[in-house]
């Protein structure tokens, strides 16, 4: 802490960006049958506007940004000028999804005829034969972050060089945050409840709210839990957070090692690409985590290799829900109490997890949490001693305060410390929680989960969709449109190999870590 106070300066160099995901329905609330609109630009190549999963499952993103502020101008800009393109149809306002076509019927993302579009769209088709479609429609907020390099430098860190030290900084983080991201499901899950068809005939242990809709008394994240996106092959990696090396080498061992039943499906079906090879995961990015180590990559090359190669460039917190009542997913007090999160994972001592890495007691902290974490009666463990969620997380709250405080003085306001007290208020009071205040308002509404997320996702689109954006912002993103649709033509024209050789050449361009 001493460190920071002396170089404040620094902290105002920290980067922070959104992806956020977002199911796109029509006037009736059912899943969108349009394609992805030219209007938006290509979902290959456009930086600010893609698909997921689906075609009907738009990504928003933003750039990098050295303030929140800035984040979330672009971002609210992002969704007012896509939100008019499309203006018979809204945005879904929850993680979980409504009411869903049948499985076969939910159309998988396209990105075009180039190999490189093509790869994303049979990786896609794998993830459809892995964990089915219905799965594949949960929606989820990503909060990219890293520090600059003159703090990872202030910082009391062992390492060979610079570019070794900052991953040994960011392994630690991680471990961090997976030690104490169960306080970010129990202050930011906002998904408690799902319609009853979303689980069909499988067992589960919901129970009924009302007569379409299925819930848990105490849960904080549904989308987050078991019924997620899960299934045996990814159940069983154990991945190590102690080193980098290690980690990588687990990671080559899960996308190099066959899985029997992906052998039994094969990789073709009525001559027809279902899925881009047999492994636990085709790709690294199939790895389903609550925060991810990340190195921007070239075209063509592997996570694995980038990693190994040029080390960690900064984290991607993929475990937040959709904020269901923000028209652009996540409100100005969550990005700011995630700045100061993640700057106390950076800086707070980390020690390594046993078990070879992987740490049991976290993770039974984190499922306990989703599942149940609004219940007064849970006790969460704490280095073998039991403890209640108010608590640890106001002990974990007075030390994350100190980081907001530098953190406030460094930009020159008051919004990092606002925001600690904000969540505090939720430790006193489980009713100002995201997930209790959605049951809350199902209660008092009357309405089944799809249809009041109809009606908020309505509202709260047209809100976005009639908010002003300025004719030099409405210029810009209408020339990079038209600049990723050439991009993708180039893309197209340029390819000189089949689709089988472009997937053989990039399964092999994966280096083994040493």
């Amino acid at each position: 802490m001493t460190t920071l106070q002396q170089h404040r300066d620094s902290l105002t160099h920290i980067l922070r960006g959104i992806e956020r995901e977002g199911l796109r329905i029509d006037r009736d609330g059912a899943l969108a049958t349009t394609p992805h609109s030219a209007l938006l630009g290509s979902a290959l190549t456009h930086p600010n506007i893609t698909t997921d999963y689906s075609e009907a499952l738009i990504e928003l993103i933003t750039g990098t940004h050295s303030s929140v502020d800035d984040l979330l101008e672009e971002l609210t800009d992002v969704h007012r000028f896509a939100t008019r393109q499309f203006p018979s149809e809204s945005i879904w306002m929850q993680s979980m999804p409504g009411h869903l076509p049948a499985d076969n019927q939910i159309p998988i993302a396209t990105y075009g005829t180039s190999n490189s579009g093509m790869l994303r769209h049979v990786y896609r088709r794998g993830l459809a034969e892995r964990y089915g479609r219905t799965m594949q429609c949960i929606a989820g907020l990503h909060y990219n972050f890293s520090l600059p390099e003159s703090l990872w430098q202030l910082l009391d860190i062992e390492g060979a060089n610079e570019t070794e030290r900052q991953s040994v900084g960011y392994m630690g983080l991680i471990r961090n945050f997976t030690r104490y991201n169960w306080l970010l499901m129990y202050l930011f899950g906002a998904s408690p409840a799902v319609p009853r068809s979303f689980l069909g005939d499988r067992p589960n242990p919901l129970r009924e709210l009302d007569h379409d809709t299925l819930y848990l008394p105490y849960a904080t994240s549904l989308r987050m839990s078991d019924l997620g996106y899960q299934n045996d092959a990814q159940s069983g990696l154990k991945m190590c957070y102690n080193d980098l090396s290690t980690f990588l080498r687990k990671m080559y061992h899960a996308v190099t090692q066959p899985w029997p039943e992906y052998q039994a499906l094969g990789t073709h079906r009525d001559g027809q690409w279902i899925q881009l090879n047999t492994n636990v995961l085709q790709i690294e990015n199939e790895y389903y985590s609550t925060i991810r180590a990340k190195r921007t990559t070239a075209r063509g090359e592997r996570p694995i290799t980038a990693l190994m190669e040029r080390g960690i460039e900064y984290v991607e917190i993929r475990c937040l829900d959709i904020d269901p009542f923000s028209p652009i997913g996540i409100s100005n007090a969550t990005c700011h109490f995630m700045d100061a999160f993640l700057l106390f994972c950076a800086v707070h001592d980390s020690r390594l997890f046993p078990y070879d890495g992987f740490c049991e007691e976290s993770q039974a902290n984190f499922t306990d949490v989703v599942n149940r974490g609004r219940d007064p009666s849970l006790r969460l463990t704490s280095n073998g001693e039991d403890i209640s969620i108010p608590d640890w997380g106001n002990q974990l709250l007075d030390q994350i305060a100190l980081y907001a405080k530098e953190l406030d003085i460094a930009f020159s306001t008051t919004q990092y410390s606002a925001a600690i007290q904000e969540q505090r208020h939720k430790l006193d009071d489980v009713s100002a929680t995201p997930s209790a205040r959605i049951l809350q308002e199902l209660r008092d509404s009357g309405l089944s989960f799809a249809d009041y997320t109809q009606l908020q996702s309505q509202r709260l689109s047209d809100e976005l969709r009639f908010g002003e954006l300025s004719a030099e912002t409405e210029q810009k993103m209408r020339a990079s449109v038209k600049q990723s649709l050439e991009d993708q033509a180039a893309i197209e024209a340029s390819d000189n190999e089949s689709f089988d050789e472009y997937v053989e050449r990039y399964m092999a361009a994966l280096k083994r870590p040493e």
